[in-house]
Parts: C-alpha cells; structure tokens; sequence
C-alpha cells in the first residue's frame, strides 16, 4: 500500500499538462470544501448537510506547469426520487469524461454500504486512475488514520481498484493540499492550458449567485428542508442613473420550497430568517462579483418539484 504524505519537493517536469479531475463519494464526503481548497477561493457550495451540491462545479488550479479542472459532482446515492435519479446520472456521466476520478472517503467514518456502492461503481470504470483521498483527517488522532488507510487499501484489493495513489487530507487544516494537486497533475495528459489564467470556475454568474443564496437557506433550517430549497435568479441587472463610481447591481430571486407548510421555516417569525439569509448571502454575492448589490428574495412554492419532471425542467434540472 502506498500512501502518500508531505515531503520536499516534487521533481519538476519540462512539459505542460491539463485535465479534468473529478472528486466522487458520498453525501457529505468533503468533496466541495476539498475543491475550494485547491482553487483557494470559494466556487463550491459547502454545507454540513448532505447532498448540498446539484450542479456540476468546475474549479481550476492553475501551476506554471499545469491546469488542473475540477469538476465536483452530487454525491452519488441511492436514489428515491426523480431528482436524485438525474443527480446520479449527472455522475455517471461525469466519470466517463474526466482524466482521473479522486474518491473522498472521510477519516472520522468507517467505510459503510454507501462508500463501498460507490466502489463497485468505480470499478467498472477500467482505464481512468483512480486516487482515494482520506479527507477530513483534522478530526481523528493517527491510529484511526491509520486503520482507515488500511481499510481503503484493503477495499481495492477486493474490488479490484489499483489505487494510483492514497493521500490523506485536511481542507479545513489546509494539510497536503497542495500534495493532492502534486500528485493529480501527473496522471493528467499533455496539453495547453484551456481556460485563461485567472479564470477560477467556468459557472455561469446566475448560477453561482443562486448557489450562494440556496447556501445561506440551509444554515439552521430542519432536517426535512435541504433537498426541497432550489434557488432561481430571475435577473441580475445594473441599476440605472447610478454614479460610475457608485455601482448597483439589483438581483431578483426566488427561493422554491416543495410545500406551503415550509414557507414559514424558511421566512421565520416576522421575516428575521430570510432577512439573515439575504444578509449572509449579498455578502459573498458582493465577494465575488466585486460590486454592491441589493437583493430582492420570495419564497415560492412549486409542489413537490423534486418528483415533477415539468417544475424540475423550470428550475434547471
């Protein structure tokens, strides 16, 4: 078994290498804290909710000698609704296109009939290489590490999976990030960058813009909520007669719950739970669109979206 940890440098290489990198694992895995980790800047949702990601997020890495694209899927799981049946196709789709699959197993959980369906899963897939990336290592003292990597190992052997590599690591610690890029950059192919330098993510603004907003409505709310909060940005527009020097952007959007009995979850008593979720949102909103914005949010009902083929065409899906 080899496992990789932190030590001098890399050797470096002449040649110029780009690819795609995908991070699978279940629900809540680490995969989108990792991918913001790696791009240093936040392009992925994060939540400590599972199945928080919906849409595929591209964050890029770029090195003198490489660029590194990551595409983060929805964790992959056993499906009960419509929804989740096109999130796992998402997946699938996904793995088929990308130069090497990294599989996010968190330390401070043993491997469970979710982590070993997503195995099987990869081993079907012959030819791309495969890394397995222990994530969330801040949270365990090393002997539970250690049992974990072995577990890993022994995981692959019996489904046969020949790890390129094992690495563990710690987003929030920020501990062998940069290893993990060292390590993926090689199992890319040769090629010139493809996208500009500095571009960080290639989601459309709206998007992201609704994801940061559909972010903030998480926090706090119930158990039964995560999966029925779908965000659409009606329109992002430059408020007129404003002052060069003094921009406004105005963004329109609705919040989309499955049931009337929600709305009063998501507003709270008197408003104070929406107003929080349009204060904590404009705040990254402005992050990273770099200019003031004033925010217009509705809570909306579209019943029972995740199973109507029509409302989840109507909100992206």
């Amino acid at each position: 078994m080899s496992v990789r940890t932190q030590t001098s440098e890399q050797p470096a290489e002449s040649v110029h290498r780009a690819g795609f990198a995908c991070f699978v694992g279940r629900p809540n895995a680490g995969k989108s804290t990792l991918t913001n980790a790696l791009v240093g800047q936040k392009v992925a949702i994060t939540s400590n909710r599972p199945q928080t990601t919906r849409h595929t997020v591209r964050g890029i890495v770029h090195r003198p000698d490489a660029q590194l694209i990551l595409v983060d899927t929805p964790g992959l799981h056993k499906p009960r609704t419509l929804l989740g049946e096109r999130l796992n196709d998402v997946v699938r789709t996904t793995w088929a296109e990308v130069d090497v699959i990294g599989f996010c197993l968190p330390a401070d959980q043993k491997l469970g009939p979710g982590d070993r369906f997503i195995a099987k899963e990869l081993a079907g897939i012959k030819k791309t290489p495969k890394v397995a990336i222990v994530t969330k290592t801040d949270l365990v003292d090393p002997k539970t590490l250690a049992e974990q990597l072995i577990a890993i190992d022994q995981l692959g052997k019996e489904l046969g999976i020949e790890w390129a590599e094992i690495v563990p690591v710690s987003a929030v610690g920020a501990k062998q990030v940069d290893l993990l890029a060292d390590l993926l950059i090689p199992l890319l192919p040769e090629g010139p960058a493809l996208y500009p330098e500095g571009d960080l993510t290639d989601e459309p603004e709206q998007v992201m813009v609704a994801e940061l907003i559909r972010e903030a409505a998480l926090e706090g709310v119930r158990d039964e909520l995560p999966h029925s909060i779908a965000v659409v940005v009606e329109e992002m527009l430059p408020r007129e007669d404003r002052p060069a020097d003094r921009p406004l952007l105005d963004i329109h959007a609705n919040v989309y719950i499955e049931r009337p009995s929600q709305k009063g979850i998501i507003i709270g008593p008197k408003g104070k739970r929406l107003k929080e979720v349009g204060i904590k949102s404009r705040k990254h909103i402005e992050a990273l669109l770099g200019t003031p914005v004033f925010l217009d949010l509705h809570v909306k009902v579209a019943k029972d979206w995740q199973r109507d083929p029509r409302q989840l065409r109507k909100l992206g899906f």
